[in-house]
C-alpha cells in the first residue's frame, strides 16, 4: 500500500484553471499507475484521468477530456491533474488513487480535496 495526499483545490470562476497535486510516500512510486476520480454532492464517484507508471497511456473521462491533463514526476513521486477551462459541473472532492501496475482496482486512496467552481 501507499499513501497519497492531495493538495491544490479550491474556488476557481467557470473558464478558470487549478492544478491539483497528489503525493506519493511508501512504496516503489513506479510499481504503480495513477489515477484521479471525483465525487460532487449526491452523486457516484466517478473517473475523471489515469496515468501508467512510465508516464504514458494517458485515459480522460470523455466530461473533460481537452481540458484536463494527468502528469506524473517520478522523481518527486507526484502525479498532478491540470484542469483549465472548468465549468461549474467541474465542482466535487477530487481523489488521487494508485493501483499495482498489474492489478486492475485502485486499493489506496487519498483524502480529497475540494473543487468549487462558480458560474
Amino acid at each position: 500500500q501507499v499513501q497519497l495526499v492531495e493538495s491544490g483545490g479550491g474556488l476557481a470562476q467557470a473558464g478558470g484553471s487549478l492544478r491539483l497535486s497528489c503525493a506519493v510516500s511508501g512504496r516503489t512510486f513506479s510499481s504503480y499507475a495513477l489515477g484521479w476520480f471525483r465525487q460532487a454532492p449526491g452523486k457516484e464517484r466517478e473517473f475523471v484521468a489515469a496515468i501508467n507508471w512510465f508516464g504514458g497511456g494517458n485515459r480522460y473521462a470523455s466530461s473533460v477530456k481537452d481540458r484536463f491533463t494527468i502528469s506524473r514526476d517520478n522523481a518527486k513521486n507526484t502525479v498532478y491533474l491540470q484542469m483549465n477551462s472548468l465549468k461549474p459541473e467541474d465542482t466535487a472532492v477530487y481523489y488521487c488513487a494508485a493501483r499495482k501496475n498489474d492489478e486492475t482496482d485502485y486499493k489506496s486512496w487519498g483524502q480529497g480535496t475540494q473543487v468549487t467552481v462558480s458560474s
